[in-house]
């Protein structure tokens, strides 16, 4: 697969791609063109405020403060994705979009500790973001300056300290995961409970404008109720999509490739399908793997395949007719078991893998349609 193919199936759906940092492609959803020219119809009678005299120009400006707030959101999402690169993980996108930005990463952290390091940095890059800025407006800057670096900074220590709010799928739920994952030593435990912080703080977001008024002193109006509704669904679905992930997870330690693998017989390419078969029913193997000239395993027998040659024409078609070539994906180790053994299967989808002891030898078969079934067996109890 050329970097292009990687980097278009990596691509989110309805985004396209503004460059690379620290390594990591960078996409822009089309929502956030949505946002953005919101937020530059909304400045736009504060920018004439400060400088009258803009015209149609005050809607670029408002424009402008979008691009630099989300340049501070990116800085938000860059430092998850360097802080996850530092304890050894693969990350795949940043995504900047409607509702902020989403970093993209491979594989989990392996400690409780990893987790906070990589959740806590986003929210305190965003404080500091502020502070920064509050520490700009002490030199009092003027006009369209000081109208910016105010709302830079606001803003920022606005998402800083709301993202450290314990609930998923905010950062602060998973600082909250991580406590709990220390505290339990369960990961999935830990998101159990960020997730149910997180579906409380939905609630508390959707009910936020009827009692607002009492705290702002501000009759809240449809707006505010659409964009609490906006929120909360935000929020809810989130927390909720994580608390299914987890507790699908807690039954994949289960499924342990060895306990599932099949007896596998070596045959070799130029055998007739109906002598291969033979030799699988003697051996009661559920597999056959297909060998060259000088014995060097070369492809797997894909079941679907060879059931599908009829009965009268297997003594005439030969063996690596209805097999898959071993590429790499195709052979794992027969050690994987549980998020591994997935992760394994889900980087090169097939219906059967070789299994291989780590000297190299030869293990056995394994099946998709049993991985499944041991899944499905698991969840049944």
């Amino acid at each position: 697969m050329t970097p292009d193919d990687q980097r278009r199936s990596t691509q989110p759906p309805g985004s396209f791609r503004i460059g690379s940092l620290v390594g990591v492609d960078v996409y822009v959803r089309a929502s956030w063109i949505v946002i953005a020219v919101l937020i530059a119809a909304l400045l736009a009678p504060r920018i004439e405020s400060v400088e009258p005299d803009l015209g149609v120009w005050k809607y670029v400006a408002g424009f402008g403060f979008a691009v630099l707030l989300y340049g501070s959101i990116l800085l938000h999402e860059m430092s998850h994705a360097v802080m996850a690169k530092r304890v050894g993980l693969k990350v795949r996108s940043i995504s900047l979009q409607f509702l902020g930005g989403a970093t993209e990463i491979e594989g989990e952290a392996k400690t409780a500790a990893q987790e906070f390091k990589i959740a806590v940095v986003g929210p305190l890059t965003s404080i500091a973001v502020g502070l920064l800025g509050l520490l700009v407006l002490l030199a009092d800057p003027q006009g369209l300056t000081r109208l910016a670096v105010e709302g830079i900074a606001g803003a920022n220590l606005v998402v800083g300290v709301l993202n450290l709010v314990p609930g998923l799928p905010l950062d602060g739920g998973r600082v909250l995961r991580a406590a709990v994952w220390q505290a339990k030593g369960n990961m999935h435990t830990g998101t159990i409970v960020a997730g149910w912080g997180g579906r409380a703080i939905a609630g508390l977001a959707l009910i936020w404008p009827a009692f607002s008024k009492q705290f702002t002193g501000v009759e809240p109006d449809l707006y505010d109720y659409l964009f609490a509704a906006v929120v909360g669904a935000f929020l809810w679905s989130g927390a909720s999509a994580s608390m299914t992930n987890a507790r699908i997870r807690q039954r994949l330690p289960a499924l342990q490739a060895r306990r599932l693998a099949r007896r596998v017989v070596a045959v070799p390419d130029d055998l007739p399908v109906s002598e291969a078969v033979r030799r699988a029913q003697d051996a009661s193997a559920g597999g056959l793997v297909v060998t060259t000239g000088n014995g060097t395993l070369a492809s797997i027998v894909n079941e679907t395949a060879l059931l599908s040659v009829p009965e009268e024409r297997r003594p005439w078609v030969p063996v690596s007719s209805v097999a898959r070539s071993l590429s790499e994906g195709l052979v794992i180790s027969a050690d994987l078991a549980g998020e591994d053994l997935i992760r394994a299967m889900a980087h090169t989808p097939a219906s059967e893998y070789l299994l291989v002891e780590p000297d190299g030898a030869l293990y056995g078969l394994l099946a998709s349609t049993d991985v499944d079934a041991a899944f499905e067996a698991g969840a049944r109890r």
